[in-house]
């Protein structure tokens, strides 16, 4: 097996938890601005694809050296042992952005790399003319920032929130790499009951399902580099199995979603049905000040609406103020809203625990944390 320089890459403010998410993985980790480095080999770009629940992406880094000019760009590129990556028919797309360099024009940098990479395969493969690119697919990105250049192969293809259950979804669905991440944050553990009251399409309650019984969250899905020559099938069956081994589905679970649009809970429960989860994850139709339960020590998470519509604010302040005084009378219960509402502190009723900077989207949001007394 070879060694590979590989990246994780995040949304911003979550590179903290992704970086956990490896250490735990058994990995030495460096993190960068929405990127966390680490080493592995065929079967590591496997199982991190697998068992990653809040990276975007797993990509291998091929090389980065410094480019202020074109020239440069192009032996830079050249430079690099493609070989290793790519076979002789491989079809490789390359990609580009570039922050604060002198070299700004995005297709020519990629027009650049192509030609390079080309160069490169065709004396090492000893081909004129034209590569026949009818092969497995490698997602080649050249990023140029600050004048260094990094070429990156993704991995994973499709970005790692497309666990694959989600059928269908709402106008502004929370991405499941984000669920994943509210949950870890939460610190919820599958022996403590979970609420969350504006379910959506069930994103937050079924990510939270996955964790309680240690379910990897691509099971569910393909990746790009399976297509690859060089990480045999015989790798991503293993940790396939792997992953089947260590998944508690006899794990008992009270996960419960509500939501006040009918039309979503039928989502959220075709979704559940879709992940495995029909029988152990409920939801219904109901607006969240008529929560209700004899549980204790429970924790409730959830992405209220952010009124950022004509007329929505003044009703959505009203319904924050209304689950404040609900909440109330669940002490022991912990509270955990995503919000663009600065002022949702003083809605709610009370100061946050703890408070967490994190990007819904492009949306700037705090996470309130509100922890419940131990019972």
């Amino acid at each position: 097996m070879t060694k590979y320089q590989l990246v994780a890459t995040a949304a911003m403010g979550l590179e903290s938890i992704v970086a956990d998410e490896l250490k735990a993985l058994g990995y030495h980790t460096r993190t960068d601005n929405g990127k966390v480095y680490f080493e592995g080999d065929e079967r590591d770009i496997a199982k991190t694809n697998l068992w990653l629940r809040v990276a975007d992406r797993v990509k291998i880094v091929a090389g980065s050296f410094p480019a202020k000019t074109f020239e440069q760009l192009f032996e830079g590129v050249k430079a690099i042992e493609w070989e290793k990556y790519l076979p002789v028919d491989a079809e490789f797309p390359v990609t580009g952005k570039s922050v604060k360099s002198k070299l700004f024009s995005v297709p020519d940098c990629q027009a650049i790399t192509k030609k390079a990479i080309v160069e490169r395969l065709k004396g090492h493969y000893m081909r004129l003319g034209f590569l026949e690119e009818t092969g497995a697919k490698f997602k080649i990105e050249i990023s140029i920032l600050k004048d260094i250049a990094t070429l990156t192969i993704d991995t994973s293809g499709a970005g790692l929130h497309k666990r694959g259950y989600r059928l269908d979804q709402g106008e502004a669905p929370l991405k499941e790499t984000l669920a994943a991440a509210l949950v870890y944050i939460s610190k919820w553990n599958p022996n403590r009951p979970f609420a969350d009251p504006f379910c959506g399409s069930g994103t937050i309650a079924l990510e939270a399902a996955m964790i309680g019984q240690n379910m990897a969250p691509g099971y569910n899905r393909d990746f790009i580099s399976e297509e690859w020559p060089w990480i045999k099938s015989s790798i991503w069956n293993d940790v396939r199995m792997e992953v089947e081994d260590v998944a508690n589905y006899d794990q008992p679970l009270q996960i419960f979603g509500s939501d006040i649009d009918h039309r979503m809970v039928e989502i959220a429960q075709s979704n559940a049905r879709e992940a495995g989860f029909a029988d152990l994850v409920s939801f219904k139709q109901m607006q969240v000040t008529d929560f209700t339960t004899t549980l204790s020590d429970g924790v409730m998470i959830g992405n209220p609406p952010y009124g950022e519509r004509i007329g929505e604010k003044e009703t959505i302040e009203k319904m924050v103020q209304d689950m404040g005084k609900m909440m109330n009378k669940y002490p022991t219960w912990s509270v955990y809203m995503l919000s663009s509402m600065e002022n949702f502190e003083e809605l709610y009723g009370k100061r946050a625990t703890k408070k967490r900077k994190l990007f819904n989207g492009f949306i700037k949001t705090d996470y309130y944390q509100f922890w419940g007394k131990k019972s």
